[in-house]
C-alpha cells in the first residue's frame, strides 16, 4: 500500500470523477464554515437536503444529541445562536470521505473560535468539532442530508480589552 491509499479504501489512483467528486465535498464542507462565519444563514441552509438531519452533541461521549433538528427548514434557529456573538471563525482541518456513487460519508475536524462580548469583557470559546456527514448528489451538486456536530472539548478565556 502507498502513502495515501489508506484514507480511499486501498484505491491507488483516482478517477476525474471520484476527484471531483471529493473536491465537490470539500467544498461544501468549506462553504458551511464559510456561511458561519460570514452570518448567512440562508446560504447555509441551502447547503442541506430539504429533509436533512442535523444532530447537536454538546458533549461528544454522551450518546444522546444534545439538539436534533429535522429538515432544511428547522435548521435557521441553530444557525442564528451564532449571532450572540462578535465573530467567530472555523478552521477546518482533515477530513477523510468515503464515495458510495451519489451518496457519501466523511469526518471532518475543525477549531471554531467565537468572540463573545459582554459590556467591556471579552471572551473567546474555541470548539473542537468534528462534523460526521452524509452527503447525497442531485443534479450533479453535493448536499448535506445528515451532520452530526460532535463536541470533543471546548476553552474559554479572557481576551484583552482593546
Amino acid at each position: 500500500m502507498t502513502t495515501g491509499e489508506a484514507g480511499r479504501g486501498g484505491q491507488a489512483e483516482l478517477s476525474p470523477q471520484e476527484a471531483a467528486d471529493r473536491l465537490a465535498i470539500r467544498e461544501l464542507v468549506d462553504a458551511y464554515a464559510h456561511c458561519a462565519d460570514r452570518r448567512d444563514a440562508s446560504g447555509q441552509m441551502g447547503l442541506f437536503t430539504d429533509d436533512a438531519n442535523f444532530l447537536v452533541y454538546m458533549d461528544s461521549r454522551n450518546p444522546s444529541p444534545t439538539q436534533q433538528l429535522r429538515g432544511r427548514d428547522a435548521l435557521a434557529p441553530v444557525f442564528d445562536e451564532l449571532n450572540v456573538y462578535e465573530a467567530t471563525m472555523h478552521f477546518n482541518g482533515q477530513s477523510t470521505t468515503v464515495l458510495d456513487g451519489d451518496h457519501a460519508s466523511g469526518v471532518t475536524y475543525c477549531l471554531a473560535h467565537h468572540v463573545k462580548v459582554d459590556g467591556a469583557a471579552r471572551t473567546l470559546m474555541i470548539a473542537a468539532i468534528r462534523y460526521l456527514d452524509a452527503f447525497v448528489k442531485h443534479d450533479g451538486t453535493w448536499f448535506f442530508t445528515q451532520r452530526k456536530l460532535m463536541v470533543d472539548w471546548t476553552e474559554t478565556r479572557t481576551l484583552a480589552t482593546s
